[in-house]
């Protein structure tokens, strides 16, 4: 089975009460089109996770991001492909979240991290985040 690497940016802020919030994108495109998702993206050849993570954002949401510690990479089998992805915790350096091939984004608190309907791969690491909120 072929194993795709990407990248995802799991970017937190805090909100005006004072409450850590995670920002989600929704998939405008492709097979998991609707489907939620923690925004990054490949990883492309003589690239680090790190600097295709910065590329990613920049392209996808015209942000500069800062790149915190490694959160986990989640291993997981679609029906097509292996997906390996690496998670950092991730804050916006500058920029304003333009989305350019999402459908739509959230920020949710803790509480709201289960009102979205996540990508498969992405939903192992709903309970990692939601420990460190």
């Amino acid at each position: 089975m072929k194993t795709i690497k990407v990248v995802a940016a799991i970017i937190k802020a805090v909100n005006k009460d004072g409450k850590p919030i995670i920002f989600a994108t929704q998939r405008g495109y492709g097979e998991f089109k609707d489907g939620w998702e923690f925004p990054g993206g490949k990883i492309e050849q003589d690239e680090t996770p790190e600097q295709a993570l910065k590329r990613e954002i920049m392209e996808e949401l015209d942000t500069e991001i800062s790149i915190g510690e490694l959160i986990d990479t989640v291993e997981y089998d679609y029906p097509a492909f292996h997906l390996s992805m690496d998670c950092f915790w991730c804050e916006v350096v500058s920029g304003d979240l333009v989305l350019k091939e999402h459908e739509a984004a959230r920020w949710l608190t803790k509480e709201e991290l289960d009102s979205v309907e996540w990508l498969p791969a992405d939903i192992s690491l709903i309970n990692k985040i939601r420990n460190c909120l």
